[in-house]
């Protein structure tokens, strides 16, 4: 009989997956949209009391970027309010996403705009009225620039939570590690963490080099005469320790290879901040921000194409700067299109993570029968895992256990079943 048991991992089995930063950034965009429904109704007014069509124009166009702000503000306020409602199985970490997708949309459709209107003006052109159209940009310029300096400092694509190594994240590529040069070739030995606690590494990087994992072990002695011997497993390509290695990385490390023992020291160093972007990475507040980078840039290159168009006669530089424009808008549309459908379809984004957990599974003797690991929110990863196990005292409690070890990995299905002979 199987023992199936669902339990996140925490205090309580709550589905609360939001993003750290979620209040913070909820607050930047309604004062994106304070700001600019402000300048909105001082471009309208402004231009219906003096009569001119163009501060009318922008003050519309400022409307859409209001309207777009309107729809990441309104998926944080939503998700926060829903956060603990039963009714989302799964809680509402991906409304952002969602928010994002839509918005994604909008802007390739903004793209398609521009780049009509610019054909347009390439094939007949219009008269300027430089005095106006000018001013006007450079104003939209800096209510943009207010727009990025209030929503900076958010989660836009750079990589923020812990995960660091002492070797190069790659291991394909390890040339950070400490080198042991060894009669079966050279090796890298590094400290290795990207989503789970630490751990060694031993890359082989010389084509000839071939390890048994049987034959290699590493102990540590710390300053204190404390020692610990690591095992190491085969991962294909390189061995890695069964057992995590405490804090802090400040020892001495004896490596026993086959030919004898090896000796390298680690230091503790400060190590910067990164994660996985597509575990971690706020694609609302991602997508407000696209949205004001996009009209900033749409007004620098318009007041470019102006200046020019102005000085020596170029009236085409116009309509290209609005092609350019459209092409910029269009590429940061295709990502994040690309980026919040792949989460809204479950896609498997972290497929280290993935393969953390099947090997601590399975480095314990027991087999993963069905594995499925996806994103619930910024910063949050749920997996699915079923278990095949000959070990009759082994139940889904052993196995949250053994899974708690993994950052971000925030809600856990476990089911355990018996091996069945001969498996």
């Amino acid at each position: 009989m199987s023992d199936f048991r669902n339990a996140a991992f925490g205090a309580a089995h709550d589905h609360n997956f939001l993003g750290a930063g979620h209040e913070k950034n909820e607050r930047k965009t309604w004062a994106v949209i304070v700001l600019c429904s402000a300048m909105m109704l001082v471009e309208i007014v402004g231009g219906s009391m003096f009569g001119s069509l163009a501060l009318v124009a922008d003050g519309l166009h400022m409307s859409t970027h209001a309207g777009a702000m309107l729809i990441a503000a309104l998926a944080y306020t939503y998700a926060r309010k829903h956060a603990g409602d039963s009714r989302f199985v799964f809680g509402t970490g991906k409304l952002g996403d969602l928010a994002g997708f839509t918005s994604a949309i909008a802007l390739a459709m903004i793209a398609m705009l521009i780049g009509y209107e610019a054909v347009s003006r390439f094939l007949s052109p219009v008269p300027i009225h430089f005095g106006e159209a000018i001013p006007i940009a450079i104003v939209g310029l800096l209510v943009n620039l207010a727009s990025v300096w209030l929503l900076s400092g958010g989660d836009h694509g750079h990589s923020h939570g812990h995960a660091h190594s002492h070797g190069h994240h790659d291991h394909a590529h390890d040339e950070e590690g400490q080198k042991i040069f060894a009669a079966s070739g050279v090796f890298s030995v590094s400290i290795f963490e990207t989503d789970v606690p630490p751990v060694f590494r031993i890359t082989p990087l010389t084509g000839s080099s071939r390890l048994d994992a049987s034959t290699v072990a590493v102990t540590t002695v710390r300053p204190d005469g404390t020692q610990q011997v690591f095992a190491m497993a085969n991962r294909g390509g390189y061995l890695e320790s069964k057992e995590d290695i405490p804090e802090p990385h400040a020892f001495t490390a004896i490596v026993r290879m086959p030919d004898g023992d090896y000796t390298v020291e680690f230091e503790e160093h400060a190590h910067p901040d990164h994660a996985h972007e597509a575990a971690t990475r706020d694609h609302n507040i991602r997508s407000a921000y696209i949205h004001v980078m996009a009209d900033a840039a749409v007004s620098v290159l318009a007041i470019i194409g102006l200046v020019l168009a102005r000085a020596f006669g170029w009236l085409w530089m116009d309509p290209l700067a609005g092609v350019i424009g459209a092409l910029v808008i269009a590429n940061w549309s295709y990502g994040l299109m690309r980026d919040t459908g792949a989460i809204l379809l479950d896609m498997s984004l972290d497929q280290r993570m993935t393969e953390n957990v099947r090997h601590a599974i399975e480095d314990r003797g027991d087999k993963v029968v069905d594995l499925h690991v996806w994103r619930v929110g910024p910063g949050h990863m749920s997996a699915v895992v079923s278990v095949a196990t000959g070990e009759t005292q082994r139940d889904s409690r052993f196995y949250h256990a053994v899974l708690g070890r993994f950052k971000g990995l925030s809600h856990v299905t476990v089911e355990v079943q018996p091996l069945q002979a001969g498996a």
